[in-house]
């Protein structure tokens, strides 16, 4: 039997799929890495970390399948992570992640300046998720070590340059940077010259079913591959995912209860909106533009961190607590916020807390105030004329929870459909697959392995109770806005 291999990096781990050539996942394999947590908002990993996990994971699918069996891999990542490399190819220091809010000054900045610019160029309103701000928050804060810095890549792309050598990114890739014209798909000089770069220092832009380069002897080493198999750029973790899940179906939603929360629609065009996130679709033409909370399943880790639990006692305790947790509500801003409010101060809050509660009353609250968050995104698309339908491929780890899946379609009003594999790293597994031959296109690829396992319906009468928590909700929001400006 042939093999293909798809490796995803999120935002606390490295999950491979093995997928064999009639398009059935053989085996998986996940390693952890850590988040490097600080002051002011700090979020940063350790790139190399990423590799470590990834040459793990390869590894053990190696044993499995027999490395010579292997016909191509293909690698994804979270958009916005900048890797910054010296001379030598080796990273200058941690890179920052999405999640980090430091750069709030430089974002102020570019929002006075640059605001209507970057919005025309680049589809996005300035946030410090994006790359440009984070580069100029580095160059700023870190001159000596942004001194060294001679090329600029991004996660997936470092990881994949240590397993074949290139220097390349894919264009998705690149609109995740507000570095790059979204329309032309040329980087561009005046947003480089911000952070002191010009277009030597950034990747060649390719599509991400484009051979990126072969298997070096190292890699090969580290990993358990055969030196010299084909390795394809690949892409970003949502635009996998939303592939892996709802194919080039124009017209189909995804929701994500992910480390963020994301609403995207495929679409045969885009819409410049300030609080739309715009990106293009693996298959040529399409797009996927979508809406964004910023803490979505990464409440519920903080959660679990933080007062301790595990995700199976955590769904069992709040199925046992009635639909409005008794008063209590909870803000999932715990790092600020993006769709409606594009605000990296926000912060989050329960509000309401009596006697009565317990740990359960606040494990469900969590839930209810990430899927509050998701309806935010939800009614943002509707009035910018995105037409949705009643609904949605629902992915993402949190999307394991029933009850946090019947949270979220009562609170919404949609139907969450459920498919057997529709992680990033399945989505890369089937780009991998088409590059290596196994399917004529992305399209087949999509049509013969997606299986529908499941649907969640929506029960009319919990929804006019969260239509009443929602409109709690959306008050609460606008005090604590008005708060983080103070």
């Amino acid at each position: 039997m042939k093999y293909v291999l798809g490796v995803d990096f999120g935002g606390g781990a490295c999950k491979a799929t093995l997928l064999s050539a009639d398009g059935k996942v053989a085996a998986t394999a996940s390693s952890e890495y850590p988040t490097f947590y600080g002051a002011s908002g700090m979020a940063e990993q350790n790139p190399d970390d990423w590799y470590e996990a990834a040459c793990k994971n390869i590894r053990a699918l190696c044993e499995k399948a027999g490395a010579g069996n292997i016909e191509a891999v293909c690698f994804d990542a979270a958009t916005h992570t900048a890797v910054l490399l010296g001379g030598d190819g080796k990273p200058v220091r941690n890179s920052v992640y999405w999640t980090d809010t430091r750069s709030k000054k430089q974002v102020d900045y570019l929002s006075k300046f640059y605001c209507e610019k970057l919005l025309d160029k680049c589809k996005h309103s300035v946030d410090t998720i994006w790359t440009l701000p984070q580069l100029m928050f580095v160059k700023e804060n870190f001159p000596d070590d942004y001194a060294k810095v001679k090329r600029v890549t991004f996660a997936k792309d470092y990881v994949r340059g240590r397993f074949t050598g290139d220097f390349a990114t894919d264009s998705t890739e690149a609109q995740g940077s507000m570095l790059f014209d979204f329309d032309k798909k040329v980087w561009v000089g005046e947003f480089l010259s911000l952070c002191s770069l010009s277009r030597d220092n950034v990747p060649s832009v390719v599509s991400p079913l484009d051979l990126a380069g072969t298997v070096n002897e190292n890699a090969a080493r580290d990993s358990g591959l055969k030196e010299g198999t084909p390795v394809i750029c690949g892409c970003t973790d949502t635009a996998m995912e939303v592939y892996a899940a709802a194919g080039a179906d124009v017209g189909a939603m995804t929701l994500k209860l992910a480390t963020a929360g994301r609403i995207c629609v495929i679409s045969d065009k885009y819409f410049p909106d300030k609080n739309i996130i715009n990106y293009s679709h693996l298959e040529s033409g399409l797009y996927y533009p979508g809406s964004a909370t910023k803490s979505c399943a990464a409440s519920l880790r903080w959660f679990r961190d933080t007062f301790g639990g595990d995700y199976g006692e955590f769904s069992a305790e709040a199925a046992k607590i009635n639909p409005g947790c008794d008063g209590l509500i909870f803000h999932p801003y715990l790092s600020g916020e993006l769709t409606p409010y594009a605000n990296p101060a926000l912060r989050g809050s329960f509000v309401g807390v009596s006697a009565m509660h317990t740990k359960a009353h606040f494990t469900r609250a969590v839930m209810e105030g990430v899927a509050m968050s998701l309806k935010d995104c939800f009614e943002y698309l509707k009035a910018a004329g995105i037409s949705l339908g009643g609904e949605a491929y629902v992915i993402g780890g949190g999307a394991k929870s029933d009850v946090w899946r019947s949270i979220v379609a009562d609170a919404l009003g949609l139907k969450l459909i459920r498919t057997r594999n529709n992680d990033s790293s399945y989505g890369s597994a089937l780009c991998a697959s088409v590059a290596a031959g196994f399917f004529a296109g992305l399209a087949e690829a999509s049509e013969k392995c997606r299986e529908v396992i499941g649907e969640t319906l929506p029960d009319p009468e919990k929804r006019d109770t969260y239509e009443r928590i929602y409109t709690k909700y959306v008050k609460i929001s606008k005090f604590l806005t008005e708060l983080s400006h103070e």
